[in-house]
């Protein structure tokens, strides 16, 4: 059976241009690896534990949910690997939508993506990094907004030389990224093994874990504990967008998918353990800077300054690898549209989307320009970037079952096991999740609508524009 609302002058366009250019595999597990970490790990492990430790109110529940997020992912982690070795290609999870739904969904998911979910998530990181890159050397009055707008302009001019480049330069951001949370786990392990100066967390610490037994969270509070962890480990399914140019994607793909969340959710989970034993279940509940109150407890005021510079340097991992996977959507939409066709052009010699990049680099730096000016407006950016991403990935999961069904004839590298089981499963946490997410948004949702509904009115323009292009 043809996918729904299928288009032969489309898909005949996208031939014509993919003919002069394409995606090639040059990626190995390490690269993969390096910029699905990336991607993971970002400002939210500096934040979200707070939050998690309000609403689970016990050390063993605070623990359960890290580890529950970690199981999760990887089963949903296991969803997309079959996805993406069955369906390898540049547009990740526009390409499971378009060919399970039809262009009209696929165009709305990656409108939000353009709008919403890759450019907002740049400029977010963007100003994470101007507030810590100022509390370390000001500026003046526009010091967030400078160090913001030029971490966009440097790491768009990175990948803009090239996907090698790119990816090398992810390579090492993400080495110092882990050595840096690292570094919070030995600021764990020295409060453990210095009890003298940090006695009193200490015991505040061991209290808290003695009652761990305490009663459970109610499941809003629990849900609302896990919109948190899950938005920390969010990320993980970008390594679709590398599915073209990753080496032998059939077997590649699902290393990189297992060991990267194996690594997140050690890492994870030893942070979290930190935080704990150091500031204890309320004092990590009260903190508005975990990881700095922390490093103060253990090394002083040295220790706010490490952290500082820790955050800053997450922001521009996730930056730059979130550049890196956000512009493939871009590409395979000017693949499919032809009036977007210049977004569809691949620089051969640079192994990249070179339009669909600057795009994407102007549109995130328009946002920093709004965030400057308003200086509230990406309160309520964070708030429907969560409804909107998890409407989609709960579109992309039952797109599995979809496929499976109407394409059974495609040659799957890699299936999920126990299916549909497994499947069904991480749909229903993804029905759960955005539950979760309007329970604790509302009014933010319905910008989130309203940014959809701008892609509707886009949709009926282009294919107003297309209709012409058919009848000819």
């Amino acid at each position: 059976m043809a996918a729904p609302d299928a288009a032969p002058d489309a898909a005949r366009f996208a031939q014509r241009i993919g003919a002069i250019a394409a995606p090639q595999p040059i990626l190995g597990v390490r690269e993969a690896v390096a910029i699905i970490v990336g991607i993971v790990i970002g400002a939210g492990i500096f934040k979200a534990p707070s939050l998690v430790a309000q609403f689970t109110g016990s050390p063993g529940w605070m623990l359960a949910a890290w580890a529950l997020g970690g199981l999760v992912s990887l089963i949903g982690a296991l969803c997309y690997a079959e996805l993406a070795s069955a369906y390898p290609h540049a547009g990740g999870d526009y390409h499971f939508l378009l060919r399970a739904y039809g262009r009209q969904i696929a165009f709305l998911f990656a409108w939000a993506r353009f709008s919403v979910i890759t450019t907002g998530s740049i400029a977010l990181l963007a100003f994470v990094f101007g507030d810590y890159m100022s509390a370390l050397l000001r500026l003046g009055p526009w010091s967030e907004a400078l160090y913001a707008a030029a971490a966009i302009a440097v790491l768009g001019w990175v990948n803009l030389r090239g996907m090698r480049f790119g990816a090398a330069t992810q390579n090492w951001l993400t080495a110092l990224e882990v050595l840096g949370l690292l570094l919070v786990v030995v600021a764990g392990l020295y409060l453990l093994t210095q009890g003298a100066g940090a006695q009193p967390a200490v015991d505040a610490a061991k209290a808290a874990a003695e009652a761990s037994g305490s009663g459970a969270p109610g499941w809003s509070a629990f849900g609302l504990a896990m919109v948190f962890v899950l938005l920390t480990f969010g990320g993980w399914n970008e390594a679709a967008y590398l599915g073209a140019e990753l080496r032998d994607v059939s077997r590649n793909m699902l290393r990189a998918l297992m060991i990267s969340i194996a690594l997140i959710t050690a890492l994870y989970m030893l942070v979290n353990w930190a935080y704990l034993y150091g500031l204890g279940l309320d004092g990590m509940a009260r903190s508005n800077a975990v990881a700095a109150d922390l490093l103060s407890v253990a090394f002083g005021r040295t220790g706010e300054s490490l952290v500082a510079a820790m955050v800053a340097l997450a922001a521009l991992t996730s930056i730059n690898a979130t550049m890196i996977v956000g512009a493939r959507t871009n590409f395979a939409v000017g693949q499919d549209w032809p009036a977007l066709a210049s977004l569809g052009q691949w620089d051969a010699g640079r192994n990249a989307p070179v339009n669909a990049l600057l795009a994407q680099g102007l549109f995130a730096l328009l946002l920093v320009a709004l965030g400057t000016a308003t200086r509230g407006g990406f309160q309520t950016m964070v708030e429907f970037t969560a409804p909107v991403f998890w409407t989609f990935f709960l579109l992309s999961t039952i797109a599995l079952i979809v496929l499976r069904r109407r394409e059974p004839q495609v040659p799957r590298p890699f299936e999920v096991p126990l299916y549909p089981l497994l499947p069904l499963l991480f749909a229903a946490c993804c029905a759960y999740m955005l539950w979760s997410s309007l329970a604790y948004v509302r009014v933010g949702a319905l910008v989130g609508v309203g940014v959809l509904a701008a892609g509707g009115l886009l949709l009926l323009v282009l294919n107003g524009r297309s209709a012409p292009a058919r009848a000819a």
